[in-house]
């Protein structure tokens, strides 16, 4: 069955469901900026709006927008930054 998660004061919010491949979620993210740690290997896609990401051995942000997707490895800290609200697909791997 589906769970739901809450994050940031309602900020962030996601679905979480499973697919044949394993564990997933679908989100919404609100304005702002936010930390996320990994428990294991995220393949994430934005599904609207644009995500600006943060990776721990990068210096710069990284900008991705609808259907572009990005890999964040197991056991890091990335940062997100959201000009306006938008949403995304996770993959646990």
């Amino acid at each position: 069955m589906f769970k739901t998660n809450e994050y940031y004061d309602g900020k962030v919010k996601s679905i979480a469901f499973d697919t044949l491949e394993g564990p997933a979620t679908a989100g919404v993210m609100a304005p702002g900026e936010y930390e996320f740690g990994t428990d294991s290997i995220e393949h994430m896609t934005v599904t609207s709006g644009k995500l600006h990401i943060m990776f721990p051995e990068c210096l710069n942000w990284q900008a991705y927008r609808p259907f572009e997707s990005f890999v964040v490895e197991k056991g890091v800290k990335f940062k997100v930054k959201v000009d306006s609200e938008a949403s995304y697909l996770c993959l646990y791997r």
